[in-house]
């Protein structure tokens, strides 16, 4: 299966519909398709020191938005 239909036709992140994104109040692009909505999720940063010493949950946290296209992922950090 081509895997950029695999993206396309199923809903991610326990989303219904693929949502436009407004990033410092212009309309987000994809990055590879130009295609404009996306699926939203957050995710943790963590690396190895966080790790040992079991502080991941300490760690920033960044949006992810993909894209309901292509299935890149964009990253924004939490400023």
């Amino acid at each position: 299966m081509d895997p950029t239909v695999y993206f396309r036709t199923m809903p991610l992140f326990g989303q219904e519909k693929p949502e436009a994104v407004m990033v410092n109040g212009a309309s987000l692009s994809c990055v590879i398709c130009k295609h404009d909505t996306f699926f939203e999720r957050r995710a943790q940063l963590h690396g190895p020191v966080a790790t040992l010493f079991n502080l991941e949950w300490a760690a920033p946290t960044a949006t992810c938005v993909v894209c309901s296209q292509c299935g890149y992922v964009h990253w924004f950090l939490q400023t």
